[in-house]
């Protein structure tokens, strides 16, 4: 089953988008932790598995987005300041997902490994 879920295809395109959501959880002005290396890589392989689930053997944007709150949440802390302005985790990975433009070139996400 993992060799499986390790074979979906993810594109490069992808990968920078899981990376740039990532990056944008350590940068965010109202979080004092983001997400650690480890997070980008169990969001990718998440995204994989669910691609796999849905009968698929590439990954959608879509999937990335589905998946982040699940597996980033528990790994951000909101700074005291924000959460008195009633900040959470969820709505700030909301509000990053919503900044961070995904890819578009549908054209190339089922392009398989050569």
């Amino acid at each position: 089953m993992q060799a499986l879920i390790k074979s979906v295809y993810v594109h490069d395109s992808l990968r920078d988008y899981v990376l740039k959501i990532v990056h944008a959880t350590r940068t965010h002005p109202d979080l004092a932790l983001g997400a650690s290396p480890r997070g980008s890589l169990n969001l990718f392989r998440a995204a994989q598995a669910f691609a796999a689930c849905e009968g698929r053997d590439y990954v959608l944007p879509d999937d990335i987005k589905t998946l982040a709150p699940a597996v980033l949440n528990h790994r951000l802390i909101v700074k005291p300041e924000s959460r008195l302005k009633r900040r959470t985790p969820r709505n700030v990975l909301d509000n990053i997902l919503q900044s961070v433009p995904a890819p578009v070139d549908r054209s190339s996400w089922r392009t398989t490994k050569t």
